[in-house]
């Protein structure tokens, strides 16, 4: 299944600078439109727009990292994370929102993967913006189907008595993958881990990047 790994760039917020001459779709007035009535009407100000999208395009996976990377070496915070991912990351500074955020980790003998079937569901504030592929038919659709030729696509060969479970994202419910701790890495502070941990590994198509 041919994938790019690149994220991709915001599809909205920053006040509309078009590329090029092309005339605004529908969608891009009606934000524009939108927009300068709040403003107008004293709802938001465009310093208000400005720091939100500033706060959004701030999102990135290593706020996830930090989350794994804690699990991994803080046994209560991995209870908490288990019991409830939301308010536990929260009390790290990343609001959820009002979605439910559950954590999915790995075991030697179990592999999560994450899709989202209908569009592209994803916990933008631990991981980011969601990639392309994340978002494509073919994903969505075949990791349902043939998720160990999916994951065999992105590099993830696994053993043919790990199970691999598939986790379908939803309008208000998120997942985050807590991979396995490399091998090697006992005694790694939090901060040297959370550099292993990649955006794949947290959705389920990759796995941390091994100590070297």
């Amino acid at each position: 299944m041919p994938h790019d790994h690149h994220d991709t760039l915001s599809p909205s917020g920053h006040p509309f600078r078009p590329d090029n001459d092309a005339p605004l779709t529908y969608w891009q007035t009606m934000e524009i439109a939108i927009r300068e009535l709040l403003i107008e009407k004293g709802v938001v100000t465009a310093a208000d727009i400005n720091s939100q999208i500033d706060a959004m395009d701030a999102r990135s996976p290593a706020h996830g990292a930090t989350v794994v990377a804690r699990y991994w070496t803080d046994p209560d915070f991995a209870k908490a994370l288990l019991a409830d991912a939301s308010a536990a990351t929260a009390q790290m500074g990343f609001d959820i929102g009002p979605m439910k955020l559950i954590a999915l980790p790995n075991s030697p003998t179990l592999h999560n993967i994450v899709v989202c079937t209908l569009c592209s569901c994803y916990p933008r504030n631990l991981l980011g913006l969601p990639p392309d592929w994340y978002k494509s038919r073919a994903y969505r659709s075949r990791t349902v189907r043939e998720p160990r030729k999916v994951l065999a696509e992105f590099g993830v060969t696994l053993p043919p008595d790990v199970e691999v479970r598939v986790h379908d994202s939803t309008a208000d419910m998120r997942y985050i993958v807590i991979p396995n701790q490399p091998a090697g890495t006992d005694g790694w502070s939090a901060d040297d881990l959370a550099t292993l941990v990649t955006r794949d590994s947290m959705i389920g198509t990759g796995l941390p990047k091994p100590p070297g």
